[in-house]
């Protein structure tokens, strides 16, 4: 049987669901609130079969030029489990076409690349695709282990940052006024300046912080009232996610960026979840000092996408030179922004 598609349009019960089924911070209604403020439409459906709710998908809708009509994206979704993905897929893929015209459906689910949903997704006409928004290649921690099955899994030196961080003066915890997500964001202008990392406009930041609430801490270093590093996650039931880091020129003196991680491993588990993924592993410096806490990594299925149109293959030429286009006007926008940072002072 077919599972029909359902609105759902009640935030408490999206929510409730996509905890049910052990679903990724990403799918969470507040994820989409932000990305309906900055581009996209939302689309929020259950997969229902006899009565019973199977799997969910939170659709993000981005409208293309004529004759493409639109992207239709699932970021580390769908949610159900894997004996029902073929079909969940199925009637997403149709209500994908006929509800939005989309001229295909793209999904990067949270699921293993060697997992049995793997060949459900290629049973059901999805193809995989290097047109890549979330990284595949993660580390992602199992928080059922204890204290010291986890730092087994370190190297030495970063087991003696953490320690040293957990006995000195400075505090460890979740920021919770606007006053200090403003510190939250100074810091992360810093640390993409020093990374040579694109960010977006601060207003999107605020965004997430509202929009999720509860569903998105900050794990914060504070030196008194001066903020020194910070991690930013969104977390649903059963998984947290790292969304943003930063760590001040002070705090990497300190070393405070292992202290935070650490406090954020143990607030995540604190908060019942039960996986922690460090979202992305490159080859820079940043990934170096993740992977510095495990020995292991992870793959996730990555980017598949379901043609919905005829015109799926010119899509697939076009999309690349739009996206180097978009990536040279935003780092055209960087560098006259910072610019205009370096007139003002900041």
């Amino acid at each position: 049987m077919i599972p029909a598609v359902v609105p759902c349009t009640d935030r408490a019960l999206w929510d409730e669901e996509v905890d049910r089924l052990q679903g990724h911070p990403q799918q969470l209604w507040g994820w989409g609130e932000t990305k309906a403020q900055h581009g996209w439409s939302v689309d929020r459906v259950l997969l229902d079969d006899g009565g019973t709710t199977i799997g969910c998908a939170q659709l993000l809708v981005r409208r293309l030029p004529f004759p493409f009509r639109a992207l239709v994206y699932i970021p580390r979704g769908p949610v159900c489990s894997a004996e029902h993905t073929g079909a969940v897929l199925n009637s997403l893929a149709d209500h994908a076409a006929s509800r939005h015209r989309g001229v295909v459906l793209s999904i990067e689910p949270d699921w293993d690349l060697d997992s049995p949903y793997a060949a459900a997704v290629a049973g059901a006409g999805f193809r995989e695709t290097s047109n890549t928004v979330l990284i595949p290649r993660t580390l992602i921690l199992d928080l059922t282990r204890t204290d010291e099955e986890l730092m087994a899994e370190m190297s030495k030196s970063t087991r003696a940052n953490i320690r040293k961080a957990m006995r000195s003066d400075i505090e460890f915890r979740k920021v919770k006024t606007e006053s200090e997500l403003e510190q939250v964001l100074g810091i992360y202008h810093e640390t993409a300046e020093r990374a040579g990392f694109g960010i977006h406009e601060d207003q999107y930041y605020r965004d997430i912080f509202r929009n999720l609430g509860d569903s998105s801490p900050i794990i914060g270093a504070f030196d008194g009232e001066q903020l020194l590093a910070f991690t930013w996650l969104a977390r649903s039931g059963s998984t947290a996610f790292e969304l943003y880091g930063g760590v001040s020129a002070e705090g990497q003196k300190q070393r405070v960026n292992y202290g935070v991680k650490w406090a954020a491993l143990q607030a995540m588990r604190g908060d019942g979840c039960v996986r922690y993924d460090f979202n992305g592993l490159l080859n820079d410096g940043i990934s170096d000092f993740k992977k510095q806490f495990a020995k292991h990594e992870d793959m996730l299925m990555g980017t598949w996408e379901k043609p919905l149109s005829p015109l799926y293959p010119v899509y697939t030429q076009a999309m690349p030179l739009a996206r180097k286009g978009l990536q040279a006007a935003r780092r055209t926008a960087k560098a006259v922004a910072g610019r205009a940072r370096a007139l003002l002072g900041r």
